[in-house]
């Protein structure tokens, strides 16, 4: 596997290939009057190019936001596994792992490594929030974010019109104790590091 496909680095051109793009998507986006001021984007798979957005914006402010790595290996919805897999995981890993354990460990080296680059590069233009903090907290947890933006809203608003917890919530705790024990084997140290295990 080459070095771009494992996220080590990009090459000059497909970098430039990359800014070329961002810059029609912002000219598709931003009105054509727009200087300066606050503007942002969700887009979960931007986590893979915390690298490249901060060169292109040394201003960039990123929340992390992740939710409990036994809930995502245990979706439904694996989207991230299958487009991204090949790219993150060795090929014993993908070969010889159970879906749910490619999953988690998917979860773990994305997650780790966005922590790592937001505390050793971006500083306080990082703010880490676990979902299941803000679904348990939404008030508080909405405040949190809009301070770190410094956008001057009411977040009880936002809150009460934008956060339901989603039945799937803690989902891993229906499944059998041997899964999520070899589960907790797996990605321990990053469950430990972001409150998910004692």
């Amino acid at each position: 596997m080459n070095a771009e496909r494992r996220g080590v680095d990009l090459s000059a051109s497909a970098s430039e290939r990359m800014k070329l793009e961002l810059q029609s998507a912002l000219d598709r986006h931003l009105p054509s009057n727009f200087k300066e001021g606050r503007w942002g984007w969700k887009a979960p798979r931007s986590i893979y190019l915390l690298s490249f957005l901060r060169k292109q914006f040394p201003e960039l402010k990123f929340i992390h936001v992740l939710r409990d790595g036994r809930d995502m290996a245990l979706s439904r919805n694996q989207n991230q596994l299958n487009k991204h897999g090949v790219a993150v995981l060795t090929w014993p890993e993908r070969l010889f792992r159970s879906k749910p354990e490619r999953s988690l460990l998917l979860w773990e080296r994305v997650n780790s490594h966005a922590a790592e680059f937001g505390e050793s590069t971006l500083h306080q233009n990082y703010l880490r929030v676990r979902f299941e903090d803000l679904c348990a907290n939404p008030v508080e947890t909405t405040a949190q974010m809009m301070n770190f933006l410094g956008a001057r809203v009411d977040p009880e608003a936002i809150a009460r019109a934008e956060i339901s917890p989603p039945s799937t919530l803690h989902r891993w705790r229906s499944y059998p104790p041997d899964l999520i024990a070899q589960l907790e084997r797996l990605g321990a140290d990053s469950l430990r590091k972001f409150g998910y295990l004692a």
